[in-house]
């Protein structure tokens, strides 16, 4: 079975006031101490009112739940020993009119120098999901196959509807924010891996971004692992809704493979429309219409059920049927993250968004 990992990223905040607050670095080694945790699962991010958590190297969904819920709950009783919790949602409903500290770290004191109010707005918090390829050429197969999907899932996955304190009008304002980098969005189609690693080395050459980690493209070939990272999902309110989504990508990257071996040609896809097709999800997710593979738009219900029959041998394969369809039911039902936040503030405020997004943390 192809192996899997997830990486999330949380907010701390501030349990009365909802603001985000700069105690990372303190969470973070609190979170260690119970010997739950290691160091390589519990990470730094850009500003110090945020935390990445990854999972080991997965075979199975159970097993990707079950690292999820315990790094959600290390991180949440290390972020209350520090007086704020974690907030699971890609954007902060309020933020201060001051800066967030930055991570003391060379890479991120070189972007505060690259783009000062890009970092200071970079508040935002995702889901990124790495799935095995056999190697790069094969991962290069399979960003060609899977790009033309990403709009559908950033569609699903939207839980970023709120900034400075008010409806920002989009479901995933992340993916907004995300957008103003250098190198963001859906990626190219590439003719192989040579073709990969010469434009990131243009890049690179030309001083347009400082290291290949700043290749923000919203799926990408990993620089640490033998993976396709997937990037473009809002992080989560539940646990159980990341672990939908890796095994959605998985099964959606194991139909890429098999359609590479076949030599059934990639969607030829303009980039044009990608982009446009991606800014149209990220303002509406679920809620209006979405883009198809083929470039045609059609009620955002027809378009998943799409997906779902696109990736239903994989899901077979790996014995994630069952599972995926409860969960996809229930997305259908309840809605996205960002219908549910938005369902909050209209019943309760911000308090009760900020409620939401810390209750529903540590939720299978």
């Amino acid at each position: 079975m192809t192996t899997i990992g997830v990486e999330e990223e949380y907010l701390l905040l501030d349990p009365v006031t909802g603001l985000p607050v700069p105690q990372a670095d303190k969470v973070r080694a609190a979170a260690g101490v119970g010997h739950l945790v290691t160091d390589q699962e519990v990470q730094s991010e850009l500003l110090q009112a945020q935390v990445e958590v990854a999972t080991p190297v997965c075979r199975t969904l159970e097993e990707v739940g079950g690292h999820l819920l315990r790094l959600r709950h290390a991180v949440g009783v290390a972020a209350e020993e520090h007086g704020c919790r974690i907030g699971v949602c890609g954007t902060p409903p309020l933020r201060h009119g001051r800066p967030i500290a930055v991570t003391d770290q060379a890479r991120y004191r070189a972007m505060v120098t690259q783009a000062p109010q890009l970092v200071a707005e970079q508040l935002v918090n995702g889901t990124h999901v790495h799935v095995a390829v056999p190697d790069r050429e094969a991962g290069v197969q399979v960003l060609n196959r899977i790009r033309a999907w990403l709009p559908t899932l950033t569609a699903m996955a939207s839980n970023s509807p709120l900034w400075d304190g008010h409806d920002t009008g989009f479901a995933s304002w992340r993916t907004v924010i995300f957008s103003r980098w250098p190198v963001s969005g859906v990626p190219p189609h590439f003719r192989d891996a040579a073709d990969y690693d010469r434009r990131a080395e243009r890049l690179l050459e030309a001083g347009l971004i400082s290291d290949t980690g700043q290749l923000y493209w919203q799926a990408r070939l990993s620089a640490a692992y033998p993976t396709v990272e997937v990037r473009c999902l809002d992080v989560q309110l539940r646990a159980d809704e990341a672990v939908m989504f890796a095994a959605l990508i998985r099964a959606l990257v194991e139909t890429a493979l098999a359609e590479a071996a076949d030599d059934t040609p990639a969607p030829d896809c303009a980039p044009e429309l990608l982009q446009a097709a991606m800014w149209h999800a990220a303002r509406h997710g679920l809620g209006d219409t979405l883009v198809d593979p083929g470039g045609t738009a059609h009620r955002a219900g027809d378009v998943l059920y799409e997906f779902l029959r696109h990736v239903a041998p994989a899901l077979d394969a790996s014995g994630d049927t069952r599972q995926v369809t409860s969960l996809i039911h229930r997305l259908l039902q309840d809605g996205t993250g960002a219908d549910r936040q938005r369902a909050a503030l209209a019943q309760g405020g911000l308090r009760a968004v900020t409620e939401l997004i810390s209750a529903q943390s540590t939720m299978p």
